[in-house]
């Protein structure tokens, strides 16, 4: 679905009519998301969200298995068997990432040897892209992009895609969250997660399985002290931040979940607000860019109304 092709329909759903001037200014964000109709979100599936609980507060993420499904079960198993509980954040380079995992598996000291994987895999085949399929979503941006012949949004997540060879595959934008691997191509298997929190590095990018985003609590990720070891690690473990624990929400009875959703990226609504954040309507911006990369795309969150 192209978002040129929905322009109409967005105008006459989301636009109020009235006797207006013939340049009347373009909905802002927030007037459309204020407009937005409840099918036009979508609940957060509980199997594929994690509670990562910090001292500073709770960071979701959101998994993507239609990008990702061998990771994502890895994880869910994981996460099951509570493999993060006590563990850390490892590091946090300035502009880049913030990346969490066992201090014993990058230590590899003899005393104190890796948590057990338990039932979950050590290595597992590169997600790095997967074919094009026509059940597969994908609302279109109309810029253009330097790293994709295409790219827009599948189900909430920002992807690129290369009609040509048939692959599509999701992008680094900020708050994307990644399995951490060695050299070899399979040595990522979930265990070690890095979130971006920095200007989007884009040549990674096929390069690494990214599983999902952060949809709540990113400040929590962002904030935190940079390392000041080589690539943001901590050289005293000291200053490592505790992850207290990893949940399913699917594991929590549902009182005690977050009731999230999140905006659909197939609505005449999202559409609606990507044109807002092309050209800009707020009395501050004099300049119309026209123009929206891919990571500069808000992907809006809401605690589901009356809960």
């Amino acid at each position: 679905m192209k978002i040129h092709s929905m322009l109409v329909a967005v105008a006459a759903t989301v636009l109020v009519t009235a006797a207006v001037p013939s340049r009347a200014a373009a909905p802002t964000m927030d007037q459309i998301l204020k407009a937005s109709k409840p099918s036009d979100w979508r609940p957060l599936n509980p199997n594929d969200t994690l509670y990562m609980d910090l001292p500073q507060g709770r960071v979701v993420i959101e998994l993507d298995p239609a990008y990702a499904p061998l990771h994502a079960q890895n994880i869910r198993t994981l996460a099951r068997q509570h493999y993060w509980d006590g563990l850390a954040i490892l590091r946090v380079q300035d502009g880049f990432v913030t990346q969490w995992g066992d201090p014993a598996a990058e230590a590899a000291h003899p005393r104190h040897p890796p948590r057990s994987l338990g039932k979950a895999k050590a290595t597992l085949p590169p997600e790095f892209e997967r074919d094009i399929t026509p059940d597969l979503p994908f609302t279109e941006l109309p810029d253009g992009d330097v790293y994709a012949p295409e790219v827009g949004f599948s189900d909430g997540f920002p992807v690129a895609r290369d009609p040509k060879t048939g692959k599509t595959w999701l992008v680094h934008c900020y708050g994307m969250v990644g399995a951490g691997r060695d050299n070899a191509p399979d040595s990522g298997p979930g265990t070690e997660l890095y979130a971006v929190i920095g200007q989007a590095p884009r040549q990674l990018d096929r390069n690494i399985a990214l599983v999902g985003r952060v949809v709540w609590g990113m400040q929590y990720l962002s904030d935190l002290p940079r390392g000041n070891g080589p690539m943001g690690f901590y050289k005293n473990p000291a200053h490592q931040t505790k992850i207290l624990r990893v949940r399913l929400a699917s594991e929590l009875p549902p009182s005690q979940r977050m009731h999230l959703e999140a905006l659909r990226t197939d609505t005449p609504t999202f559409t609606a607000l990507v044109e807002s954040r092309r050209n800009r309507s707020d009395a501050w911006y004099l300049y119309k860019v026209g123009k929206i990369d891919v990571c500069n795309v808000p992907l809006p969150i809401r605690v589901i109304p009356g809960k």
